[in-house]
């Protein structure tokens, strides 16, 4: 045979993530599986990708999906051991899902009718466990379902069911095959899952152990709290005479910072307008592109800074200019020395008509040494479907540089960012900047009252607030919230106004 003749036998089969295109093929695939349960919708799914792109895979061949497997990671104690699967998938969303967990679990396994017999099912397993071992975590768990228990319930219980099976007396189509792939039961789940009939809605918790597993005193999720220290800075704008003036004032504040052993050092919107004080630029629109000029020292000041003091730093925000357009940036500097950007989204008239600054069109969620984080300059806060988003997404804190002319515009991003956190159950954190410069235009009164807010409910401080600075003061305040207790807080009994949203009535849609 040619090597033409010979090509037209091959056949591609391909395991990768699952993308959005894949979103109608797998509803598909699930209705062909399961013909008798809920499958997934396509908000669940389109949540899926977003907070755990990786932990979704499936497995293509010649184009056509044939099969895939839907997972999230989990810190197990956080939950009851007769959970429901309702619970820990979040009602399918996963936005419970916890990168700090030590244990993929396993949500879904599916296969097409027709090519079931082609170790397809065990191609996926084996992709899991992959994915286990270059995560490092400590094992796979799945609630098998046991669907062959509704012809012996009779006669059996669940466990006498599972032990049979074990045995090998029975064949089950679920747990043979979970044993075969290496899980052993650790018990039986009762109320796992209300419209799996044929199991009787019970399930049979099995594990499988990374045995490559390497534990690490540095896992927080072994620590009883996860304590994040954050000082935040009530910048002064005041009069200076070079960028080597301004350098000196932020160095002291993130000197101060790292003296408290902070984790983050927050400093306001517009921080680097101070600048303008010795440009000597009277027309706003040519100011603010004089002052994205100092970019490059901008960013070489805030890296050195966050290196050199051990802080990751939220470096305010400062005047970028990308293809003859202005844009207001918001800056994470890491400790590690890298960094990530925010464009402020939602541009006020006043910002529009005197700076000529456009919004962006990205709404980013970063990882940190200390977990998710978001940032949203000033007026973002006071739109609740930006918070709601990275929520989904797993951030646990909001950072919010602003800069406010009067007591009126700080109280809005005040009152929100204490909004968001109540409807999230996330931490926000406010810096604004105070004082004045009176020989820049629009840039000569400042009002400002930092502060740390929490979930209002008795995990945290009684009125919500964790510190607060005096208004309209040169300051800074520490605090410490717990990303722990925030996790566990989550899945309390208590007010859980990020949980138990009406999904089923309303969702929010997000535009590629």
């Amino acid at each position: 045979m040619t090597k033409d003749q010979v090509s037209q036998f091959e056949k591609k089969m391909v395991i990768r993530p699952i993308e959005a295109r894949d979103i109608d093929p797998i509803i598909e695939l699930q209705h062909l599986c399961f013909p008798n349960m809920h499958p997934w919708t396509r908000e669940q799914m389109e949540s899926h990708i977003r907070i755990f792109p990786e932990g979704q895979i499936c497995v293509e061949l010649d184009g056509e999906i044939i099969g895939s497997c839907s997972s999230l990671i989990v810190h197990f104690e956080d939950y009851l051991e007769q959970h429901t699967y309702s619970e820990i998938t979040d009602k399918g969303y996963i936005r419970n899902h916890n990168p700090r967990g030590e244990s993929l679990y396993g949500m879904e396994v599916m296969v097409h009718p027709a090519y079931r017999r082609m170790k397809i099912g065990r191609r996926l397993y084996e992709a899991r466990k992959r994915l286990a071992e270059r995560l490092n975590l400590k094992s796979i768990l799945v609630g098998g379902r046991i669907p062959g228990y509704h012809a012996y319930s009779g006669k059996l219980t669940p466990r006498e069911y599972a032990e049979e099976v074990l045995q090998q007396n029975i064949y089950d189509p679920v747990l043979t095959f979970q044993m075969m792939n290496g899980f052993t039961l650790k018990r039986i789940i009762t109320n796992y899952l209300s419209d799996d009939q044929d199991s009787m809605n019970y399930a049979a918790l099995l594990e499988w152990n990374n045995i490559d597993y390497k534990p690490s005193s540095s896992k927080v999720h072994y620590k009883l709290s996860f304590p994040v220290r954050i000082c935040v800075i009530q910048y002064m704008m005041k009069k200076i005479d070079s960028f080597e003036e301004f350098a000196t004032q932020c160095e002291h504040y993130v000197d101060v910072a790292a003296d408290y052993k902070s984790d983050f050092a927050v400093f306001p919107e517009n921080v680097t307008m101070q600048l303008l004080s010795f440009l000597e630029e009277r027309s706003p629109s040519s100011a603010v592109r004089k002052l994205s000029t100092f970019t490059s020292q901008y960013v070489e000041l805030f890296t050195e800074l966050a290196v050199k003091y051990n802080v990751n730093i939220i470096g305010g925000s400062h005047f970028v200019e990308q293809n003859n357009r202005i844009y207001n940036v918001g800056h994470l500097f890491r400790r590690d020395g890298t960094i990530a950007r925010q464009y402020k989204l939602h541009i006020s008239p006043n910002e529009r008509r005197w700076w000529g600054i456009n919004g962006g069109s990205r709404l980013e969620v970063f990882d940190t040494d200390c977990g998710k984080i978001s940032i949203q300059l000033s007026s973002d806060i006071e739109y609740p479907e930006i918070s709601r988003i990275v929520a989904e997404e797993g951030a646990q804190l909001i950072f919010v540089p602003f800069c406010a002319e009067d007591r009126q515009t700080f109280l809005r991003v005040k009152y929100c960012a204490q909004a968001r956190a109540i409807e999230n159950q996330v931490f926000t954190v406010t810096s604004g900047t105070v004082g004045n410069l009176t020989h820049v235009d629009n840039v000569d009164v400042q009002y400002a009252q930092s502060g740390i807010y929490t979930p209002a409910d008795f995990s945290f401080p009684r009125d919500g607030i964790a510190g607060e600075c005096s208004e309209n003061t040169e300051t800074v305040i520490m605090a410490e919230v717990d990303m722990e207790i925030l996790q566990r807080h989550r899945k309390s009994k208590d007010v859980l106004t990020f949980r138990d949203r009406r999904t089923d009535i309303y969702s929010l849609h997000i535009h590629s």
